[in-house]
């Protein structure tokens, strides 16, 4: 009889309150990647692609709701409670600008280039800022006097250099040509948005909303929007960046990560976490999903399980 290894998550620990969201950076050169956690003690944490601990970047007084790194990995934003986002060298630690605004900081992106961010936040806005002229006022989004959203903005990512894409607990996402700063379309939903991310290597956002996931092409175009309805709400959603053919949510009601088929089968759940899981996040190869939890924890599990990788020594016998 065959018998299929079980999962057995590596814990990253440190976090001392809620983990709100993680990330990963694209896939360097020689095969690693890093990760990067934001969480409600204020204090962001960079891990190598195994999940080892690099550091901690120190300045913000409130929850950081949300944290993106540079495609080169040498930068990343934050986004804060403390009303800043920030911009932080990850080799030294260091804080380089602090980019203050006017209410909370929920979300923040960084543009291939790292020449530009997005944030957006509880203030309903849309900013752009230039990290030639970080002390220069930012632009916003949208026609003057107006905010772009009705409600909070939940998530804003970087699709490419002229396309910055914004969802909020309006249940709106808005498609926005920097260039001009104007929207150029917009999809709703009947629920709040509760995540947004970009998958770059399938070109889609994957959303969720209620009790729906969705994969949506990441510049308008006349492909379809992949849905799916769920028996439950799930709080964050990641495509497996290779194969396509699964997707992982976390969810608030209950303390388990969950695997489906894109067809929405449920093919595991898997359960470790002792709080809410509040984000999930593919690794860039494909081999590693992360899941971040209300009890400050944040897990690493295997795409497959007693494969050898990272600090998983695998299991020969495949038993």
């Amino acid at each position: 009889m065959i018998t299929h290894p079980k999962s057995v998550p590596l814990v990253a620990p440190g976090h001392t309150r809620p983990v709100t969201h993680l990330s990963f950076s694209p896939l360097f050169e020689d095969n690693t990647y890093l990760l990067v956690s934001s969480c409600k003690d204020g204090n962001p944490m960079l891990r190598e692609w195994t999940g080892d601990w690099i550091g901690t970047f120190i300045g913000h007084k409130g929850a950081v709701w949300c944290t993106k790194l540079s495609p080169d990995g040498a930068r990343a934003v934050t986004g804060s409670a403390d009303f800043t986002a920030k911009i932080w060298d990850t080799y030294t630690g260091d804080a380089l600008h602090s980019f203050p605004h006017n209410h909370i900081v929920r979300t923040v992106a960084i543009s291939r280039t790292y020449s530009h961010i997005l944030t957006g936040g509880q203030e309903k806005k849309v900013r752009i800022f230039d990290l030639a002229r970080p002390d220069a006022e930012a632009d916003l989004l949208g026609d003057p006097g107006t905010t772009p959203h009705e409600k909070t903005v939940k998530s804003v990512v970087w699709v490419d250099e002229q396309t910055g894409v914004s969802a909020g607990e309006d249940g709106i996402i808005k498609w926005w040509d920097l260039r001009t700063r104007k929207p150029a379309t917009f999809l709703t939903f009947p629920n709040p948005i509760t995540s947004m991310e970009l998958s770059v290597q399938t070109k889609r956002l994957v959303v969720t909303s209620g009790e729906t996931v969705a994969f949506i092409p990441a510049l308008p175009s006349p492909a379809p929007t992949h849905s799916l309805h769920l028996p439950y709400s799930p709080s964050s959603a990641s495509i497996h960046p290779i194969l396509h053919d699964r997707f992982v949510t976390g969810n608030l009601a209950d303390e388990w990560v969950r695997v489906h088929g894109m067809n929405g089968e449920e093919k595991e759940v898997l359960k470790g976490h002792h709080g809410p899981v509040h984000c999930v996040e593919f690794s860039p190869d494909g081999e590693v999903y992360t899941s971040g939890s209300g009890m400050c924890t944040i897990r690493l599990w295997q795409t497959t399980p007693g494969k050898a990788y990272g600090l998983w020594q695998g299991n020969a016998n495949g038993g």
